[in-house]
């Protein structure tokens, strides 16, 4: 049995699905009326199939930690479980890969996640500039769109494996959004010191 004060009534309902289409209403819809709706399954269903596609992800895209793993020698690789989770909770079926433009390890983007990023990079644009659109083709050309199998591996193609000196042992870092692959010897040396990383984030942390 429901407690009277928690079960859902239709006019939560009603305001739930005005709000869910208001963009900078969403924060506040999420705060106030989700707890109330999450504990009546079959309603909350409905919400969340109104609500736009990535009305709620933003709560489970957050890949965190670094996990050890081998490729075989196919260049095939699981994607840890941990992350998996991430993405099924999101509703994530596929995965961008790309090298990172920086650094020399690849990043794997969810679908939405590099949707958004390329949309981003497309409005700071300018479509009549060769300059920006090299730019833009160089940065949406050089991907790969991966799907994870049953068992939840991929592959990594030679050609990735090469820009990012990728031998056997690699290592998956979380960095909220998206997911990094390194070589273990390559992310080893680029870590910060101790004391430096410490530097780093006081100064960041301290500016302004």
């Amino acid at each position: 049995m429901w407690r009277e004060e928690s079960r859902p009534t239709f006019c939560d309902f009603c305001i739930c699905l005005i709000y869910s289409r208001i963009g900078w209403w969403q924060k506040l819809f999420k705060n106030i009326f989700k707890k109330k709706f999450f504990l009546c399954g079959e309603l909350w269903g409905k919400i969340t199939n109104f609500a736009p596609k990535d009305f709620f992800k933003e709560e489970y895209m957050r890949f965190l930690g670094n996990i050890e793993a081998k490729t075989d020698a196919k260049g095939r690789a699981f994607l840890p479980a941990i992350f998996r989770k991430v993405l099924q909770g999101a509703s994530e079926e596929r995965l961008v890969m790309r090298k990172d433009i920086h650094q020399q390890c690849l990043v794997l983007y969810p679908e939405s996640v590099w949707n958004e990023q390329m949309d981003t990079l497309r409005q700071r644009l300018n479509r009549w500039n060769k300059d920006h659109q090299r730019v833009f083709r160089q940065f949406v050309s050089e991907v790969e769109i991966l799907v994870l199998d049953g068992n939840g591996r991929f592959l990594i193609p030679k050609r990735y494996q090469k820009l990012a000196a990728i031998d056997q042992d690699i290592k998956f870092i979380g960095m909220g959004d998206t997911i990094e692959i390194w070589s273990c010897r390559v992310a080893d040396e680029s870590q910060m010191k101790p004391e430096e990383f410490s530097s780093a984030i006081e100064e960041l942390m301290t500016l302004g």
